[in-house]
């Protein structure tokens, strides 16, 4: 059997799957609940107690930090009644410049370290959506962001992978038309999709792209979308850091514990934010100082919420970046499908001495014939420590770093082989599709 780079033997810690972040579930109508007393505003003697953080090592966090897949729980359950609230912009004082008139503004800032973030959320917020779903077993909430002007949505599989053949999809421009939308294609292994909207408007504003290449951790960032029902939110921080691998479980779990035809984990090498990121942002907008998208919120840090209850924001958040998203998109709109970087090993977490000093690295342990890895003479026992001069201390790691390849993509594998680096260069090919 092929393996992938991603078919390695190490144990990933249990990820916790937040189902009651998807659908809220039909209950028999029983007598009237007398109403709840007003609830204080929070106040210097009445702030929530905090839940104790227990330290882990910092490889551990680094490289198999766990994240609800509900994006942050970000599909959130459908628990308010009403339209929500919605963002009012204030004309900003900074010019802004049209591409074309094809897609959203980019804002002009005269400050880059302080936006003037009322000019970003006017220019951003026709190019995000909010997305419901309802399938037999319930309804959900999430956000999207208009790709293109034919229509095209792109959004993360978790918040419509379930409507596939079982439900409806409704899409919400931010000005409140409402319009049917049609699955275009799904991809679970790197939790995208892209929708399309049925007889859609003329006059969509898709977004305008950046570069999540140029990101730099401490430039500004805003998250834009639908949390909790709220569409058209904004929240604004940092990047807090950049290629942070994140495991959200595998592809083929489902909110109502269905078998999916992907068993594919779902890892990302992530854009870490502190933008306040919560249920119903999944699928929304990570977008720059400039109004440009730079990711796609897909994912939340948990603390170790049960699997219940909603989990929250605590000021970190991940979005899967822009380039990658893109790539995807292009793959789904063309053909339904996308095809995927293929290593051909399988790998575990390890600690190499290297010199004077240990570091952690992802060891392999198989090497599949006539795969790249083996056709790069990539051997069993190498411990693989950085992919391109990026840092890979872990099995997540490295399968984050090829995620987001593309098939034909040259790349250098720094490994220990012996107590000595060497440099292996390697060309990836296609994903085969029976490979597990």
């Amino acid at each position: 059997m092929t393996l992938a780079p991603e078919d390695r033997t190490q144990q990933i810690p249990q990820q916790i799957p937040t189902q009651g972040d998807y659908y809220s579930q039909s209950a028999p109508a029983g007598p009237p609940t007398p109403p709840a007393p007003p609830t204080p505003p929070l106040g210097e003697g009445s702030r929530p107690t905090p839940k104790r953080d227990r330290r882990v090592g910092q490889t551990a966090v680094t490289a198999l930090l766990a994240a609800v897949l509900a994006s942050g729980g970000t599909y959130a359950v459908t628990s308010l009644n009403g339209s929500g609230t919605s963002t009012t912009t204030t004309p900003a004082s900074t010019s802004t410049t049209q591409q074309n008139q094809t897609t959203s503004p980019t804002v002009v800032q005269g400050n880059a370290s302080s936006p003037d973030w009322r000019a970003v959320a006017a220019a951003v917020a026709p190019s995000v959506v909010s997305i419901d779903v309802t399938t037999q077993q319930g309804s959900g909430a999430g956000s999207g962001v208009v790709f293109d002007r034919s229509g095209h949505i792109l959004t993360n599989n978790h918040v419509v992978g379930d409507a596939t053949g079982n439900g409806a999809i409704t899409v919400t421009l931010s000005d409140g038309r409402t319009y049917g939308a049609t699955i275009v294609g799904t991809d679970p292994s790197t939790d995208l999709a892209v929708i399309k909207l049925t007889d859609g408007p003329s006059d969509l504003t898709p977004i305008s792209l950046g570069d999540s290449d140029a990101l730099k951790v401490g430039d500004p960032a805003m998250a834009v979308g639908n949390p909790l029902g709220l569409s058209g939110t904004v929240t604004t921080g940092i990047v807090s850091a950049l290629d942070r691998p994140v495991s959200t479980g595998t592809s083929s779990e489902s909110p109502f514990g269905q078998q999916q035809s992907s068993g594919d984990e779902v890892v990302t090498n992530a854009i870490q934010t502190s933008a306040a990121i919560n249920p119903g942002n999944s699928g929304g907008a990570l977008v720059n100082g400039k109004g440009e998208l730079i990711g796609i919120n897909s994912s939340i840090a948990s603390l170790g919420q049960s699997s219940s209850s909603q989990s929250g924001n605590i000021g970190i958040g991940f979005a899967i970046p822009v380039k990658e998203a893109k790539s995807i998109a292009d793959q789904l709109i063309k053909s339904g499908k996308a095809e995927h970087a293929f290593l051909g090993v399988s790998t575990r977490d390890t600690v190499v001495t290297d010199g004077a000093a240990k570091r952690a690295g992802a060891q392999v342990v198989s090497v599949s014939s006539g795969t790249p890895a083996a056709n790069a003479g990539i051997r069993n026992g190498d411990v693989v420590i950085a992919v391109d001069g990026q840092r890979v201390d872990s099995a997540t790691a490295l399968v984050a770093q090829i995620r987001e390849m593309t098939a034909g993509d040259k790349t250098t594998l720094t490994v220990i082989r012996g107590g000595s680096r060497q440099d292996v260069q390697v060309t990836l090919a296609v994903k085969p599709a029976t490979s597990n």
